[in-house]
C-alpha cells in the first residue's frame, strides 16, 4: 500500500508562484512514475507533469517553461514548482504514483490564481 499526502496549495495572484509537495509512504517499489494532475470545475482531469524513477520528465504544453516537476528519492517526495501562474491554472491538483501495475492518488489540493 502507498499513501500520498499533498501540501502547498493556496490562493495566489496571477504571476505569482507556488510549490506543491507530495510525500509518499508505505510499500514503495523503486521503479515508479509520479505525476501531477489537475481538474478544473466542469472539466476532465488533465495530466500536468510526470517524472520517472530516472527523472525523465514530461509536461502538458500549457505549463512548459513555467512549471517544473522534481523528486527527492531520500524523502520519497515529488514537487511541482509553479511559476508565472495564470488564472487558467486554477484547479484541484492531484498527486499520482504508478507502480507495479497499480495507481495511487493523493487527496488533492486546491490552487486558485486570481487576476
Amino acid at each position: 500500500q502507498v499513501q500520498l499526502v499533498e501540501s502547498g496549495g493556496g490562493l495566489v495572484q496571477a504571476g505569482g508562484s507556488l510549490r506543491l509537495s507530495c510525500a509518499a509512504s508505505g510499500s514503495i517499489f523503486r521503479l515508479n512514475t509520479m505525476g501531477w494532475y489537475r481538474q478544473a470545475p466542469g472539466k476532465q482531469r488533465e495530466l500536468v507533469a510526470t517524472i520517472t524513477s530516472i527523472s525523465s520528465t514530461d509536461y502538458v504544453d500549457s505549463v512548459k517553461g513555467r512549471f517544473t516537476i522534481s523528486r527527492d528519492s531520500a524523502k520519497n517526495t515529488v514537487y511541482l514548482q509553479m511559476n508565472s501562474l495564470k488564472p487558467e491554472d486554477t484547479a484541484v491538483y492531484y498527486c499520482q504514483m504508478r507502480t507495479m501495475g497499480l495507481v495511487y492518488w493523493g487527496q488533492g489540493t486546491q490552487v486558485t490564481v486570481s487576476s
